[in-house]
């Protein structure tokens, strides 16, 4: 296909897939003429990822890179790509080692990780990004407690199972990539609505108008 359906097929302008080619994001197409390349399926495909990751993830342009490099490297597992992935998409959180509060916190973090038995890295961001929620729970005068903890611990087991499980493992690697943003991202947001529409729900049946009849 011509560049022009190759825009019209990814929704993205013709000079927005040149600028991705030119940073190295997407393959230049076969050469037909001096002026002229063949774009294949392949180069959709491509595009369809770099699309997710910037306007799904909302990451940079180096971020993507960094994605990109690893979906091209075959010496580069299916469980590193998508740890490259989860890892670029993460929140941010500073970690403040300096600290005891948040030493505390994050040694809290470790100590759970460890007790539960997850094959977490050691520098996962999401531990840093915990802590830190732990530290606020605890400056509102709401330690953390085991059973306050478990069920996020088994609601969050059962969603992680499920999602890994959809993650497909033949085809092409970006795929694994895009249903990667599609659970971090998107259904992250599915289930934050779910939970306060539950709460809601809880809320009203517990004290509500209908409740204080009963």
């Amino acid at each position: 296909m011509k560049i022009s359906e190759l825009s019209d097929r990814s929704g993205l302008p013709v000079q927005t897939i040149k600028y991705y080619i030119r940073e190295g994001l997407l393959p230049k197409g076969a050469a037909t003429a001096a002026t002229r390349a063949e774009y294949a399926e392949e180069h959709l495909e491509r595009l369809r990822l770099i699309r997710a990751l910037r306007e799904v993830g909302d990451l940079s342009v180096a971020a993507v890179k960094r994605i990109i490099g690893a979906v091209d490297d075959e010496a580069v597992g299916l469980h590193e790509l998508l740890g490259t992935a989860a890892y670029t998409l993460s929140p941010a959180a500073e970690a403040r080692p300096d600290e005891p509060d948040w030493r505390s916190a994050r040694e809290d973090v470790d100590a759970i990780v460890a007790e539960l038995g997850w094959q977490v890295s050691p520098d996962a961001p999401t531990r840093d990004l915990l802590a830190q929620a732990f530290l606020a729970l605890r400056r509102l005068g709401r330690p953390i407690v085991w059973t306050d903890l478990r069920p996020y611990i088994e609601a969050a087991t059962i969603i992680a199972e499920h999602e890994i499980g959809g993650i497909p493992v033949e085809g092409e690697r970006g795929r694994a990539v895009q249903t990667a943003v599609a659970t971090n991202v998107l259904y992250e947001k599915v289930l934050l609505a779910l939970r306060r529409m539950a709460q809601e729900d809880a809320s009203a049946r517990r004290f509500g108008a209908d409740a204080e009849s009963r």
